[in-house]
């Protein structure tokens, strides 16, 4: 008789897949899959898991075959899917920022503002989400679903394309200008209204949202040990940001201590020189895993 998990959870086949990965791997969780497999093995008995393309995910956590799983709020909105938002973990392949769906044509194009489209033809894969901005603006436009390489179809194809950007690398090797934004999106933790409801399966979802945050969190920041004279702490703690409250322990040495502490990873190059000219002795940076608030 085969073991049946607590809950199973979906993962998003694609661009988010090996970041996702990644991620799972921080917060404690090993994913084991080869290339062409859609059912990955993890370290825990108590979640099965299948890939699916992220585009798909919301409709198959709706209907429960997923308890649980990971999709953009983008494709959420563009299937109207009602699910439980457990958590919003902004990550993307490319950066630690949320993506945009844009609306853009080609750099000399005529159109610059959305009415400017009227009669005219958008490609996208977001026709769902395209349909109602359009509607919103007042804008009668024929929208059309693209399979994909969705840059090269302006201006020959069709007038203007919605579609993803996280850099906006594509968009200028293709010459094209944003006109407006449709929608941000970013990585969203769901699950089943009937999963959420059951006690068991809800603290599983629980303790998986709160390790895949920390993980996110722990990626922006780093932990630094030091020693310092007594006599010294003082100006230590003018170098650290207000923000931070180190850990102060009283070494074997009753005229040293031990601080440690947790900064943004981003101006820990600028304060640990201070620190050193400030008295600051054995100074190690550290990586993070994991912060939980």
């Amino acid at each position: 008789m085969s073991h049946q998990p607590l809950i199973m959870l979906g993962l998003p086949k694609g661009s988010l897949e090996e970041s996702t990965s990644k991620l799972f791997a921080k917060a404690g969780w090993k994913i084991k899959q080869s290339s062409r497999s859609y059912r990955p093995v993890i370290d825990d008995p108590e979640i099965g898991a299948r890939m699916i393309r992220a585009q798909e995910m919301s409709r198959y956590v709706e209907d429960g075959f997923f308890d649980v799983g990971l999709t953009g709020l983008d494709w959420i909105i563009e299937n109207n899917s009602d699910v439980v938002f457990v958590c919003d973990l902004i990550y993307s392949r490319a950066s630690n920022t949320p993506a945009r769906w844009i609306l853009a044509v080609p750099a000399q194009s005529s159109i610059n503002r959305p009415e400017d489209l009227e009669g005219k033809k958008i490609a996208t894969e977001l026709v769902n989400t395209t349909h109602k901005y359009l509607a919103e603006k007042n804008v009668q436009a024929r929208v059309e679903f693209s399979w994909g390489a969705t840059e090269v179809k302006v201006p020959e194809l069709v007038d203007a394309i919605v579609e993803l950007t996280e850099t906006g690398n594509s968009l200028r090797a293709n010459n094209l200008r944003i006109i407006d934004t449709i929608v941000e999106t970013s990585p969203r933790l769901i699950a089943n209204r009937r999963s959420w409801e059951n006690k068991e399966k809800r603290s599983k979802i629980e303790a998986i949202s709160i390790l895949l945050q920390g993980a996110l969190e722990s990626e922006k920041k780093v932990g630094v040990k030091l020693n310092c004279p007594k006599e010294k702490l003082d100006d230590l703690l003018q170098v650290l940001p207000a923000l931070y409250k180190p850990t102060i322990a009283q070494l074997s040495d009753p005229e040293w201590i031990a601080l440690e502490v947790v900064i943004d990873e981003e101006i820990v190059r600028e304060i640990i020189p201070d620190l050193k000219k400030s008295g600051a002795q054995g100074i190690i940076e550290y990586p993070l895993n994991k912060i939980i608030p």
